[in-house]
């Protein structure tokens, strides 16, 4: 029997997946041939959608972008047994785009089916989990904080000193909250993820549990991911089922159950409080701190919160030892980090790296450089709240600290590429329009310290008053910076003030034509 592999991922069906694998599926039995049809996940390699796969006694053969048109024609030159088409690209793991990464949280993804519990066990999945079992709370807690993982979602906060406050609470009743309110541009890592290897998050955050004496955990998703909640939802009914969740997990007297719950499309949700607000059944509004949710959180408890490359990259680090996991990377900045190229780039998907290598060498090592082949004039890291770099930043390592230095962040790993013709003026006008839109309203500095930006910056490009509106708009964006209450109204002011920095000439167009 010959086994064929056509991506379930949102990336491969938007380019009509599914009508690829019911064409091969077709053509195969009018050929009387004996193929199976595998939807797995996607391996990243979003540019070449959808990415069909064969399994031969070399390996796994890759062709794509294949449509349905395409079908009869791989069937002619024997694609199901590894044959030569225009369509193809030897085998998979040699593409230079998936060779030249160092992946370990999707180092599955992409290989197996992800609702298959006996793929993913064959390929490693359960190890961090059967090692954590054999582990007490503190001695979880030590790994996790000996790895030198950060917090993936934004902060970089230590994730060991985040779990280990949550262990010495002394509250009985403790909770897991997974944030996959992924709304950033530019982001997919965690639908990816979760439409991919989704027995992975269910690991990280049963770990979790252990780790900090919680039996119940939340996985808030943003609405607008339908095909990862569908996935997960089913994942966790297959894991409980196999004893994997629930009560007594692998005969241990662990228990930990997991429940996925859907976001209403507030892009303030992916901010921790106000996601614990709206899965509280309240209206996604940002919680003051302190209390920090650790010690005060769901339902007042104490309370582990992490995004899903937070929790996904723990079951590695469990299995392997912390030890493994901090030899990668450099400085503070320990592991591996899933970047996510996307923009006015050739080569778009997801790159996973250890922190280190250049800004520039991810974008045209990974990316090929821009898709209109025009130069890079800016590239926006860590959403749409992160800076703008010029293209002589481009050599700015890949690192928290050294990102902090440029004034900027690396955030989730988003990375937004454009070429010369962009105009930066407008892409700072969209951070503020993007805040006013977005903002939960509760505190002045960002409810109406945005809209006033967008003012301000409108007066700006019709060149009125320039020098008391330029004044003006970095008070203003100094005013939201310290006294807003979360980072929505506090970053707002990166992308707004970096465009400012590096392109001053964008902000007073109406002058520049009337030279």
């Amino acid at each position: 029997m010959i086994r064929l592999f056509v991506p379930r991922d949102s990336f491969a069906l938007a380019l009509d997946a599914d009508a690829v694998a019911a064409r091969i599926t077709a053509e195969a039995r009018e050929r009387k041939l004996d193929i199976v049809v595998v939807r797995n996940g996607s391996r990243g390699l979003a540019f070449l959608e959808p990415l069909v796969e064969v399994d031969t006694p070399m390996g796994r053969m890759a062709y794509g972008p294949v449509t349905v048109a395409d079908v009869a024609s791989l069937f002619e030159a024997k694609f199901h047994e590894g044959g030569k088409h225009p369509l193809a690209h030897g085998r998979t793991d040699a593409i230079p785009f998936l060779k030249n990464q160092q992946r370990l949280t999707f180092a599955r993804c992409g290989l197996t089916d992800p609702l298959s519990l006996a793929d993913y066990q064959a390929h490693g999945g359960f190890a961090g989990l059967a090692a954590a079992l054999k582990k007490s709370p503190a001695d979880i807690v030590a790994e996790v904080t000996a790895s030198g993982l950060r917090g993936r979602g934004g902060a970089g906060f230590p994730t060991g000193i985040k779990w280990q406050t949550v262990l010495n609470a002394a509250e009985p009743e403790k909770y897991i909250c997974c944030n996959a309110d992924e709304g950033d541009s530019g982001t997919f890592a965690d639908r990816m993820l979760m439409e991919g290897d989704p027995f992975l998050l269910i690991e990280g955050m049963t770990i979790a549990g252990l780790a900090a004496g919680a039996r119940e955990g939340f996985l808030y998703i943003r609405s607008e991911y339908p095909q990862a909640i569908a996935t997960m939802v089913r994942a966790c009914e297959l894991a409980q089922a196999a004893g994997f969740l629930g009560q007594s997990i692998q005969g241990t007297n662990h228990s930990f159950s997991l429940h996925v719950r859907t976001g209403a499309g507030a892009y303030i949700c992916g901010e921790e409080t106000a996601m614990l607000e709206s899965l509280e059944g309240k209206r996604g509004m940002v919680r003051a701190k302190p209390p920090i949710p650790a010690l005060e959180g769901l339902f007042g408890k104490p309370t582990i919160i992490n995004n899903v490359l937070s929790f996904a990259a723990v079951p590695d680090i469990l299995a392997r030892g912390g030890a493994a996991y901090q030899a990668l990377g450099l400085g503070r900045s320990r592991g591996t980090l899933p970047f996510q190229l996307a923009g006015n780039v050739k080569q778009g998907g997801l790159v996973e790296l250890a922190f280190g290598p250049s800004l520039r060498s991810l974008i045209n090592d990974f990316g090929g450089g821009t898709a209109s082949g025009r130069p890079i004039r800016a590239v926006q890291v860590g959403g749409p709240l992160g800076a703008y770099l010029p293209e002589a930043a481009l050599d700015t390592p890949l690192d928290y600290e050294a990102f902090a230095g440029a004034s900027a962040m690396l955030g989730h790993g988003g990375v937004v590429v454009f070429d010369d013709t962009v105009d930066m003026g407008l892409q700072a006008r969209f951070a503020m329009e993007f805040c006013a839109v977005e903002s939960c309203g509760k505190c002045t500095p960002c409810r109406i310290g945005a809209q006033r930006g967008v003012e301000v910056i409108d007066r700006l490009r019709a060149s009125e008053n320039p020098a008391a509106n330029l004044a003006l708009l970095k008070d203003l964006c100094q005013t939201m910076t310290d006294a807003s209450l979360c980072a929505m109204g506090g970053l707002t002011p990166m992308p707004v003030l970096s465009a400012l920095s590096h392109f001053p000439e964008d902000f007073q167009p109406a002058a520049k034509a009337a030279e």
